[in-house]
């Protein structure tokens, strides 16, 4: 159930744009299924993004379908790396 439930997690590991937000990523990512959750990683003093950011699908069919079609795509002018996430210490981590 585990595995099922981390299959259906992405992690954008690097390359957002220090100005791109949730609702940009939320808008690029439901092209491939519903998503139930966004986050951007930001900066506490500046709220720029940190260049990294957690999607979370309703399905991981949905989740495999986004990562085929973002892994290394252009998002707001940059290359971004998307991978299986998984729990590690209550946060989700990249999957190995």
């Amino acid at each position: 159930q585990e595995l099922k439930e981390a299959l259906k997690r992405l992690n954008i590991t690097a390359g957002l744009s220090y100005d791109t937000n949730e609702p940009v990523l939320k808008n690029e990512f439901e092209k491939y299924g519903q998503v139930l959750n966004v986050r951007v990683i930001c900066d506490h003093m500046s709220g720029k993004s940190k260049g990294y950011g957690f999607v979370v699908f309703d399905s991981g069919e949905a989740a495999a379908c986004a990562l085929a079609s973002m892994n290394n795509q252009l998002l707001e002018g940059r290359n971004i790396r998307v991978e299986y996430a998984h729990p590690k210490g209550g946060l989700y981590q990249n999957h190995k």
